[in-house]
């Protein structure tokens, strides 16, 4: 879906509208984050302007199934800022799952094929930086309702993206005056699925679960965004790219398995520290 805007709106002027919507639907029903207003602002700079604008400009430039996989690098960066900010300890085990997750991301990026370019995937890549330590910010704010987070991330992010768009992107006038219904369908999808359904889900396991316990999820990303690009956008998976895909999920499984399967309402390791 990313793919089908961005190949008609700029990137950050799609990026600025859809968290206009975002603020326009959910400002209604959130109250203020009182008292915790800079590490929010600071949030929406983290996780919107530098995370999704980088990824939406580098998404322009990667085909959508490398992109999804390629943000699975996030993993490896949430996992190692919830060790050196929150404590959060991983044994050998996770170190070995998050090496041999990097070194699949790593092949592919390494060997970039059809529309893909080096530059754009490197823009990608440092996207999922600022998605790790934004992984890391949202922890720490766990008295803050989700929702609350989600609105409160889209009205500071939306200014910010409107300005970063003036000064670098051109055509935004025409971009809003020729989208059809599939372009402006995305938009709006992106905001009401992603931004208020998704994300505010996600912000709610992060906060309440150990860093190091969910991100391992955000790995079955690839699995529906490479059959909807092969589906929905034609492109091809070449045998790098499937060994690549395959190698990354074979490394969020070691991070994932766990030997003792958690009892109902039992805390994860991560949560008390332990190390896996």
């Amino acid at each position: 879906m990313v793919k089908t805007g961005v190949a008609h709106f700029p990137p950050l002027l799609m990026m600025a509208v859809r968290f206009t919507i975002v603020a326009l639907v959910l400002a209604w029903f959130v109250r203020p984050p009182t008292g915790r207003w800079r590490a929010v602002f600071l949030l929406s700079i983290t996780m919107g302007t530098f995370h999704f604008g980088l990824f939406f400009i580098g998404i322009s430039g990667v085909e959508a199934s490398v992109a999804a996989i390629v943000f699975q690098l996030g993993i490896v960066f949430s996992v190692l800022f919830a060790r050196l900010f929150l404590g959060e300890v991983f044994g050998v085990r996770r170190t070995i799952g998050m090496v041999v997750a990097f070194g699949g991301v790593s092949l592919i990026a390494g060997i970039p094929e059809g529309s893909s370019n080096i530059i754009h995937l490197l823009i990608v890549m440092t996207s999922m930086v600022a998605w790790g330590f934004a992984a890391v910010q949202i922890r720490q704010l766990r008295d803050v309702p989700p929702m609350t987070l989600a609105a409160w991330i889209a009205i500071f992010s939306a200014p910010q993206f409107f300005v970063i768009s003036a000064a670098l992107e051109t055509g935004q006038v025409h971009a809003l005056e020729t989208a059809g219904a599939l372009a402006w369908g995305t938009v709006v999808f992106s905001a009401l699925g992603a931004s208020i359904a998704g994300y505010g889900l996600w912000y709610y396991l992060i906060g309440k679960y150990a860093v190091s316990a969910i991100m391992p999820f955000a790995f079955l990303n690839p699995l529906f965004a490479i059959a909807s690009s092969v589906v929905i956008l034609g492109e091809d998976l070449s045998p790098v790219r499937l060994t690549g895909a395959a190698i990354t999920l074979a490394g969020v499984a070691i991070i994932q398995w766990r030997p003792h399967p958690l009892k109902p309402g039992q805390p994860t390791s991560g949560s008390q520290h332990g190390s896996y």
